[in-house]
């Protein structure tokens, strides 16, 4: 009898089990709260949460793939170190694994992929936790590493990128894929920091004021830079003016999570940003949208854990990685 790879054993386990568990869930869960009116231009407080899928570890990452006749989601499951694939279509689908570690030993709870994003060119980029390093995964199938460290010392491990249209990368990079996260013996660089990657290859620190740096996005002009810090001490979505030379302005605080903690269980993490502006952010319990400004317009409540979301192409999905959930909100 022909003998079959562990890694495709591996595989087919896999997409067995996260397709089986889209049985396995509930149809909805959760419920919309609507503190503003500019909340009902996206929902109403009686639009549903839709589970598509279920039975996965830790999701992450999601990032709409547009294809004629349709698209697709891909999102991390970072303990199994695994991007899975759905679309209306056909359901959950194994797509790629290893995603973010490629190495021999033990390499913690959280050794796979985490942010994913499409480059300018339309290849999907990706934060690698096992691996500590931003890669691109090319047009021939192989992956390519774009960065993996500064000045000499290795990343820690990053979680979340976006790129501008001029194919600028801004990441952030703390220690959460490392398997004894902070305080792990292989860290080499001492602060949690957000960077940019030029598009000639210079990695410049912007800043290295947040201790728990997570989400990432940017407004639609690009003069502004988003970024979510999972700090129990302080967890809190800040705003970052670009100057015109590429660095930071003076950052301001848009939102603190503190007392949702005390309802919740989560924290700030991955965010995307509406072609209006407005920000539809994970937090404690599910996603918190709100104005540039900072104002909370509403939440979209799962009442778990919730890691991050992206829209489909002409928004008209919002896509939420909750916990060991994919689900979806159909927008107005």
């Amino acid at each position: 009898m022909r003998k079959i790879s562990s890694l495709l054993l591996t595989s087919l386990l896999l997409t067995s089990l996260a397709t089986t568990a889209v049985a396995q869930t509930p149809a909805t869960i959760g419920h919309i709260e609507v503190l503003a009116p500019k909340m009902e231009e996206f929902v109403s407080a009686e639009t549903k949460i839709e589970v598509l899928a279920g039975g996965f570890t830790w999701t992450e990452g999601p990032v709409w793939v547009a294809e004629d006749g349709g698209g697709h989601l891909l999102f991390s499951d970072i303990p199994r170190n695994s991007i899975f694939r759905w679309s209306s279509a056909r359901g959950v689908e194994l797509f790629m694994q290893p995603s973010g570690y490629t190495g021999v030993t033990y390499y913690g709870l959280e050794p796979g992929s985490n942010g994913l994003t499409l480059d300018p060119q339309g290849r999907l980029s990706m934060c690698e936790h096992g691996d500590r390093r931003v890669s691109v995964l090319t047009r021939g199938g192989g992956k390519q590493t774009l960065v993996d460290q500064y000045q000499g010392k290795r990343l820690n491990s990053p979680n979340d990128l976006v790129f501008d249209k001029a194919g600028n990368l801004y990441f952030t990079d703390p220690p959460y894929g490392l398997p004894e996260r902070a305080d792990d013996p292989r860290r080499e660089l001492d602060y949690c920091g957000v960077y940019r990657l030029s598009v000639d290859g210079k990695l410049t620190l912007l800043t290295k004021e947040m201790t728990r740096p997570n989400g990432i996005g940017l407004s639609p002009d690009e003069k502004t830079l988003y970024v979510a810090q999972s700090d129990p001490d302080r967890p809190i979505w800040m705003a970052f003016p670009i100057n015109d030379d590429a660095t930071l302005g003076e950052g301001k605080e848009l939102h603190n999570a503190a007392e949702a903690m005390k309802q919740y269980p989560g924290l700030p993490d991955g965010l995307a940003v509406a072609a209006d502006g407005t920000l539809f952010a994970s937090g404690p319990g599910g996603i918190y949208v709100m104005n540039p400004d900072g104002k909370l317009l509403g939440r979209i409540l799962t009442a778990g854990r919730v890691s991050n979301c992206t829209f489909d192409s002409d928004q008209k999905h919002l896509y939420i990685t909750a916990d060991n959930f994919l689900c979806r909100v159909t927008l107005k």
